[in-house]
C-alpha cells in the first residue's frame, strides 16, 4: 500500500457531506451496539447467567481479539466489494446478533459463543463508512467527518446507558437486544446508495512503516484503557454503591460528551494543516487525568472523571482515522483496517486485564492502572508523530536530490 500525500476525493457529483456523514453514523453505530449493549447490561446479564466482572472482561476481550483477525482480511473485501454492499451486510449481521443474544443468551457460554459469532459485523461497518467518506465527502470537510463517523461509539454508548433504566430495569435485558436490533434493521435506510469512484492511487510504495506501527502500538495500548471505560463503568459505579439506574444514566451523559468532543476534535482537524497526531497524544494525556479520577471515591469525583475521560481519553479515533486516510486515499478501507488491527488488539487485552484487576484488587486500582496506561500511550503517540516527521523529511530531501539531478 502506497502513502498518498493529497486528501481525499472532491468528487462534486457525491451525495452531501452531512448526508454521507449521517449514514456513516448510523451504521457504525448499528455495528458496534451489541458490545457495548453488553457491557451496559452488565449487572442484569451477570445476575441471570453467573459470571463476574473478570467474565465480563474475557467476553468483550475474546469479542476484540476476533476483530482483530478479522480487520485486515475485512478491509480486502471491503475494498473490493464497495461500501452499499458491505454496509449492508454489517448492519444486518448487527440486528441478527441482537436478536439472537435477545432469544438465545441462556447461558455465559451462549452469550460468549454468539457475541464473537458477530464480532465480524463491527469490523465491517467500521471500514464501509471509512471507505464512504474517504471517497464521497470533499477534502475539506472530511476532518469533520470522520469525527462525526466516530461519534458513533459514544453513541452506541448513549443507547446501551439509557437502555438500563428504560428498558432492563422495567421489561429485562432480553427486550433491550430486541429493541437494538430492530434499530439495526432500521439503519439500512442510511446505508450508502451507491459506491462513490476509487481515488486515483499515487505515490511509489513508499512507507512510514516504523512510524505507524508505533503509532498502532500507541493506539493499542489507549483502545485497551478507554474499551474498559465503556464495558466497566456502570459495574464500577454500582460497585461503590450508585444506584444500576443513575449509574446507566453516568454513561449516558460520558456517551453525550464523548459524541460532541469527537465532532469537535474533527471540526478543528479541518482548519489545521497538520499536527493530527500531536493533538491526539495531548487528548490522551489529559484523559488519563479522568481515568484517575474515577478510582476517587465521591459522586463528584465520579462526574468529573466521567467527562475527562469519554471527553478527551476516548475522543481521539477519528481524528487518529482521518490522518491515516490523508496518507492513503486510494484505498481507506484496508488503510485504517491495518491501525484498527491495533485498536482491536488493544480491546482485546484491555478488558482481560481490567477485568482481572477489578476482581482481584478492586475498581479504584483497576482504573489507576488504566491511567498509567494512557499516559504511556501519549508517549508513544507522540515518538510515532516526531518518526512520521522524520521520515516526510527525508522523503522531501529525497525528492529534490531526484529533482536536481
Amino acid at each position: 500500500m502506497s502513502i498518498a500525500t493529497e486528501p481525499g476525493t472532491t468528487d462534486t457529483t457525491s451525495p452531501s457531506a452531512f448526508r454521507v456523514a449521517t449514514g456513516a453514523v448510523v451504521v457504525t453505530t448499528a455495528s458496534v451496539l451489541p458490545v457495548f449493549l453488553t457491557g451496559a447490561l452488565s449487572v442484569q446479564l451477570s445476575r441471570d447467567l453467573a459470571f463476574d466482572p473478570s467474565g465480563l472482561g474475557l467476553v468483550v476481550a475474546l469479542y476484540f481479539g476476533v476483530s482483530a483477525l478479522c480487520s485486515l482480511p475485512v478491509g480486502m473485501v471491503v475494498e473490493r466489494v464497495g461500501s452499499r454492499v458491505t454496509s449492508r451486510i454489517a448492519v444486518v449481521g448487527a440486528a441478527v446478533l441482537m436478536a439472537a443474544l435477545a432469544l438465545g443468551a441462556r447461558s455465559y457460554v451462549a452469550l460468549v459463543v454468539l457475541l464473537l459469532c458477530g464480532a465480524w459485523c463491527n469490523v465491517m461497518g467500521q471500514l464501509s463508512s471509512n471507505l464512504t467518506l474517504a471517497r464521497s465527502v470533499p477534502a475539506h470537510r472530511m476532518g469533520l467527518s470522520f469525527g462525526v463517523k466516530q461519534a458513533a461509539i459514544p453513541a452506541a454508548t448513549l443507547l446501551a446507558g439509557l437502555a438500563v433504566p428504560a428498558v432492563a430495569l422495567t421489561v429485562g435485558w432480553r427486550w433491550a437486544y430486541g429493541i437494538g436490533a430492530l434499530l439495526a434493521l432500521a439503519a439500512l435506510f442510511a446505508c450508502p446508495r451507491t459506491d462513490a469512484r476509487p481515488a486515483a492511487r499515487t505515490g511509489s510504495g513508499d512507507r512510514a512503516t516504523a512510524a505507524l506501527a508505533v503509532i498502532g502500538a500507541a493506539s493499542g495500548l489507549a483502545a485497551g484503557t478507554a474499551t474498559a471505560l465503556g464495558i466497566f463503568l456502570v459495574a464500577s459505579a454500582v460497585d461503590r454503591g450508585i444506584d444500576p439506574g443513575l449509574a446507566g444514566l453516568m454513561l449516558t451523559l460520558g456517551s453525550v460528551v464523548g459524541l460532541s468532543v469527537r465532532m469537535l476534535h474533527g471540526w478543528l482537524a479541518d482548519m489545521r494543516s497538520g499536527g493530527h497526531v500531536a493533538v491526539v497524544a495531548a487528548s490522551l494525556a489529559a484523559g488519563a487525568g479522568g481515568f484517575g479520577l474515577l478510582a476517587v471515591p465521591g459522586t463528584p469525583a465520579l462526574v468529573v472523571g466521567v467527562v475527562l475521560a469519554f471527553g478527551l481519553g476516548w475522543a481521539w479515533p477519528g481524528l487518529l482515522q482521518f490522518a491515516v486516510v490523508r496518507l492513503n486515499p486510494s484505498a481507506p478501507a484496508a488503510a485504517t483496517s491495518i491501525v484498527q488491527v491495533g485498536v482491536y488488539a488493544g480491546g482485546f487485552a484491555g478488558p482481560i486485564v481490567f477485568g482481572s484487576l477489578a476482581t482481584h484488587a478492586g475498581f479504584p486500582t483497576a482504573w489507576t492502572v488504566n491511567a498509567v496506561v494512557m499516559l504511556v500511550s501519549a508517549a508513544l503517540m507522540l515518538v510515532g508523530r516526531r518518526m512520521l516527521l522524520a521520515h516526510t523529511r527525508r522523503r522531501a530531501e529525497s525528492g529534490r536530490r531526484l529533482s536536481g539531478s
